[in-house]
């Protein structure tokens, strides 16, 4: 299918890995011009390298989008290398504690850094690109949010309520921009696979008497996620979902944050 994105540009936030390291690859790969983003200049710069080699057209911007002069820097750099952003993907977003015996258990400053580097980063940055999109008449502005904004977990209660924030924005904004041709969308998804993940599932396996990491794939599934889809998410499935956003293709649809989690959230 052709997504109709030959020419566009992207700022992918947080894409030196994971989620936001494949929808910058699946976006180039459609014609796409993308920035990367991150903290690591080696790994944005072997990334930009991949996409290049296999025909893309990449940048990097540097810097880091929670604090306001990082952001600063990524802004100016994203909107030098390409002359303007058509698409941004604000995908800088995680706990950023690990989790809590009790609701009571996170600090006050959690709570602002949880909502500062899952809500008010994204905020910045729509503030710097949105206006430009309005006055070209076409744009996209794309939230990667979580499940946990819908069905969250009590050990990460600041994590939770800030992508909670984030959907709402992602309406509300939605609103704001009525009838001017940029549209905004969210997506959340569930547990995704990336190999940071594999000390726990070895955890979880050892926890079964077992050293096959498969074996502590298999318990996370059935006893923790209680996944329908009997797989661990992957990154290209969520940048499947943001390509399909980003494009023309998309136009009817806006003020929309969907879930993607392999049927783990009971709810409607």
């Amino acid at each position: 299918m052709d997504m109709q994105l030959i020419g566009k540009r992207a700022l992918i936030t947080g894409s030196t890995s994971g989620i936001g390291a494949e929808s910058a690859r699946v976006l180039a790969a459609e014609g796409v011009s993308v920035v990367i983003n991150g903290r690591s200049a080696l790994r944005a710069e072997v990334l930009a390298s991949e996409i290049i080699s296999a025909g893309g057209k990449a940048s990097v911007a540097l810097g880091d989008v929670t604090t306001s002069d990082g952001c600063q820097a990524v802004i100016e750099s994203a909107k030098s290398a390409f002359g303007g952003i058509d698409i941004l993907v604000n995908n800088v977003g995680n706990p950023t504690q690990a989790s809590h015996p009790s609701w009571f258990d996170a600090s006050f400053e959690e709570w602002i850094a949880d909502f500062n580097q899952n809500t008010v980063a994204a905020v910045r940055l729509i503030h710097a690109f949105a206006g430009e999109m309005k006055e070209r008449g076409w744009g996209r502005l794309i939230q990667i949010s979580s499940r946990n904004a819908v069905s969250p977990h009590a050990l990460f209660p600041s994590y939770g309520a800030a992508k909670a924030a984030l959907n709402n924005l992602t309406l509300s904004l939605s609103k704001e921009l009525a009838g001017t041709g940029v549209t905004s969308n969210g997506i959340m998804p569930g547990l995704i696979y990336t190999p940071q993940l594999d000390q726990w599932f070895a955890e979880m396996a050892r926890r079964q008497g077992s050293d096959d990491l498969e074996v502590g794939k298999e318990f996370v599934l059935k006893n923790i996620i209680h996944q329908t889809v009997n797989r661990l998410g992957q990154p290209k499935d969520i940048a499947t979902a943001v390509c399909f956003l980003a494009s023309p293709l998309s136009d009817f649809m806006t003020g929309t944050t969907f879930r993607m989690d392999g049927g783990s959230t009971p709810t409607i």
